[in-house]
């Protein structure tokens, strides 16, 4: 808590400073706060390569600020409210978990524009919603897995049972059984998006239970570099990880932010942001896939072709026939999900062995 104060504060009198009017009289203000450090690799790294887009898109013509390691909850509220009192005239709020917080601090601030990832709430009018179609690339994970895996089982690290990750489970679970029909998943949940030491300790017990291939939906290289360790394969997680374990990964999706962050801080300095609810995937060029690597030709010549489908021919990875975990039919052949129940799922697919935690 300490440590973000001070660095609140910090920021505070930094971007009070750049805001006089000698320095900034026209320049549009654009802010961001996140959940992770930024790093060098993962999520949060992601979207701060996003800003540093804006920064080169616009030059002069914009102000940038951001928080990293902002924890979900009060401090969120604190964060937000701190930089709409700096003269933000749009935030990117980019965690689930600063959802609530924003709408909270929108409704003080009608002026400011408030953009919120992953999130559904979109309470006042000033406050949009965006997201990535992260499955897609999961579901060419899966085919890659199930092609490269001797056991037929992998291991996959979950951060928190809510709609995104499980869409995330169930399409590389698709994606496997595509391939293979008797594939299986395990799931170890670490109730966490960012923390190597429980990622570690996730990926070290799939691993005890037999599973020779490694997915994550947390942060960290942690998962990789334990898959390295043991001699085994994994995937990376939102940026290309491949310099932590260049002979374990075989590939990793990518987030790509910045066309979306350069349209909307665009927008504001036209006085033409309205609010919206973004959904992008692979043909949007919002998901990414890093190099295919590790894996046979014919392998990554099937992880292209997937991808291919996906992106250029207008393939759903939630195209039935789809069972759920029980074996009931949920999607009939040939019918495809309709977003809307895609983005509430709350239930496995059949092959993913274990519980969704409640």
């Amino acid at each position: 808590m300490r440590k973000l104060l001070l660095a609140l504060a910090a920021s505070t009198a930094a971007l009070a400073f750049a805001a006089s009017p000698s320095l900034a009289q026209d320049k549009t203000k654009a802010c961001w706060i996140y959940v992770g450090p930024i790093g060098d690799f993962g999520y949060s790294y992601q979207h701060h390569q996003g800003l540093l887009d804006v920064e080169k898109h616009f030059g002069d013509k914009v102000e940038t600020a951001y928080l990293e390691s902002v924890p979900e909850g009060a401090d969120t509220e604190r964060a937000l409210e701190r930089f709409a009192r700096s003269g933000c005239d749009i935030i990117f709020a980019t965690s689930f978990g600063f959802m609530d917080p924003v709408q909270k601090v929108a409704a003080k601030f009608p002026d400011i524009k408030f953009e919120h990832a992953t999130g559904f709430k979109r309470d006042h009018p000033n406050v949009s919603t965006y997201n990535s179609r992260f499955h897609e690339g999961r579901y060419v994970q899966g085919v890659i897995a199930a092609k490269m895996s001797k056991t037929g089982v992998a291991g996959y690290i979950a951060s928190f049972p809510i709609p995104e990750v499980v869409m995330g489970i169930n399409a590389f679970m698709l994606g496997a059984q595509s391939v293979n029909p008797d594939f299986k998943v395990k799931i170890v949940w670490a109730n966490t998006w960012f923390d190597a030491g429980k990622e570690a300790d996730a990926a070290k017990a799939l691993l005890d239970q037999g599973v020779d291939i490694i997915t994550q939906h947390t942060d960290s290289t942690a998962p990789l570099q334990v898959a390295a360790e043991r001699g085994i394969k994994g995937f990376g997680q939102a940026s290309d990880m491949i310099k932590f374990a260049p002979e374990t990964q075989l590939t990793s999706i990518v987030d790509d932010w910045g066309p979306y962050y350069i349209e909307r801080v665009q927008e504001v300095m036209d006085g033409t942001w309205k609010q919206s609810d973004v959904w992008g995937g692979m043909k949007a060029g919002h998901v990414k896939m890093a190099p295919y690597m590790n894996m046979p030709d014919d392998v990554k010549a099937l992880a292209e072709a997937t991808e291919k489908k996906i992106k250029d021919e207008g393939f759903n990875p939630f195209t039935g026939p789809v069972y759920k975990q029980d074996g009931t039919l949920w999607l009939e052949e040939g019918k495809v999900a309709p977003d809307g129940e895609v983005l509430g799922m709350n239930f496995y697919v059949k092959g993913v062995d274990g519980e969704l935690p409640k």
